[in-house]
């Protein structure tokens, strides 16, 4: 039988990009992708690059700040949204053209339009064009997911944040996850008066609890408003806002209101299940290890199958796929001890297991260190660095790492090369510090601080 084409990926974003671009390129494939919106994906566009050049724009108040005491004469002024926005805007364009280049250079054929499945080996265009393709990736990622009430007073989700003509006054960021915490400390630094309700005990649930703390308390006293265990009873529109009342019976009005309450995969209506594609109960798309669906040529990478749901991650499966299916070469994406930072202020850089997880599992020791670095004592602030190794007692492997500090994404990237290999604490007590620098504590951690 011939097909249109030899692969049809859905969605262009991170995993699907990868995936076209290494199975025309490097083997040869005819090729389709199809994106609705815009090349690059929510990484690209509306994620991971946006956020982390606003966390840049949000330092450097606190730059000005150690300026002055190590002696410069400088004065951040205000912050001008417009001017950053515009300069935003044009980076997104460059990069979503650089995806776009990378295409058409590797000789994908680009349909910017909506795909859905029609069958196993059919997709249908919007305008009701129809392709048949040997095999079909579904890389449509996800979106943020809002409460019907929230969603009907209007909130703002983070893909709106980019878009904000301006900076609001006051902000109520609605959440707890890395997103919220993300936004609040940006907002935060940027000089919006920001106010965080959480329904949990405490925010970033799923990390390490010690390091949780940490980032909360730090949260503080940068002047975030955080409030643990409560949430949003009523809201509604009002003069200057949105009126909100939360569960402990404040009441306030806030120029602005942020959910961040979690993500949904994207698959309503691409007709999978119709197709015979079985999905979970959050909607997202069940495969094996080898990204294969309930349908033999039917595949799945990235957020839509809500495995981990990292951009890196959805890249490593997009170009597994595509070695298994065209270049004979059987590859599963490894899901084991992948790295992540959060980029709070300060940052929060862990790979493997907590120390709460790691205890379950067997005897444990865990290593770990709070002090405050070189260059903020000297300004004057208390910020406090914690770094964490976790340690098992019987092999003496290191299961897991855990640095809050400015830069923790940089030193856990590092860090994670190691714990990947199979490091030992005696392995990391080998390695001479580099001094004077924060991760050195890293290697000099002699003692346990506490067993389990």
């Amino acid at each position: 039988m011939s097909f249109d084409f030899d692969l049809y990926v859905i969605g262009g974003g991170s995993g699907g990009v990868r995936a076209a671009r290494i199975a025309a390129s490097e083997y040869g494939a005819k090729v389709a992708i199809a994106e609705e919106y815009r090349m690059g994906g929510t990484c690209v566009i509306r994620g991971c690059v946006p956020k982390k050049l606003m966390v840049f724009a949000s330092s450097y108040a606190a730059q000005m700040d150690d300026a002055r005491a190590y002696g410069w004469n400088v004065s951040a002024g205000d912050f001008d949204w417009p001017v950053f926005r515009a300069r935003l805007d044009a980076e997104l364009d460059r990069l979503e053209g650089v995806y776009r280049s990378g295409l058409l250079k590797a000789g994908v054929t680009i349909h910017d339009d909506r795909a859905v499945v029609e069958d196993a080996h059919t997709v249908r265009l919007a305008d009701g064009t129809r392709h048949s393709a040997r095999h079909i990736l579904i890389a449509t990622g996800g979106h943020p997911s809002v409460p019907e009430a929230a969603a009907a007073a209007g909130v703002m989700t983070s893909n709106d944040i980019f878009k904000l003509d301006a900076l609001p006054g006051s902000v109520l960021i609605v959440g707890g996850g890395f997103i919220a915490c993300e936004f609040a400390c940006v907002l935060n630094g940027m000089g919006v008066e920001v106010t965080q309700f959480y329904r949990g005990e405490q925010i970033l649930r799923g990390f390490d609890g010690e390091a949780r703390g940490h980032i909360a308390e730090h949260m503080r006293e940068a002047g975030v408003n955080l409030h643990l265990g409560t949430d949003v009873m009523e809201m509604r529109a009002a003069a200057g806002g949105t009126w909100v009342m939360s569960t402990d019976g404040r009441e306030r009005v806030f120029e602005k209101v942020i959910y961040a309450t979690g993500r949904s995969p994207n698959t309503a209506g691409l007709g999978l299940e119709a197709a015979g594609v079985r999905l979970g109960r959050r909607g997202e798309v069940i495969v094996d290890g080898w990204s294969q669906t309930s349908v033999p040529s039917i595949y799945a990478v990235g957020d839509v199958t809500d495995r981990i749901n990292l951009t890196p991650v959805a890249i490593r499966e997009g170009h597994a796929f595509a070695d298994t299916v065209f270049g004979a070469k059987p590859t599963q994406a490894d899901h084991e001890l992948v790295a992540s930072a959060v980029f709070t202020q300060p940052e929060f850089g862990t790979v493997g297991l907590t120390e709460e997880a790691a205890r379950e599992k067997g005897p444990i020791e865990v290593y770990a260190t709070a002090f405050r670095p070189m260059q903020s004592a000297f300004a004057g602030r208390p910020d406090r660095v914690m770094m964490k190794l976790i340690v098992c007692a019987d092999t003496r492997r290191v299961l897991g790492c855990h640095i809050v500090a400015p830069g923790a994404g940089e030193m856990i990237q590092l860090a994670a090369i190691a714990i990947k290999m199979g490091a030992t604490k005696e392995d990391f007590d080998r390695t001479v510090a580099v001094h004077p620098v924060m991760a050195e504590e890293l290697v000099t951690l002699r003692k346990p601080v506490r067993t389990a």
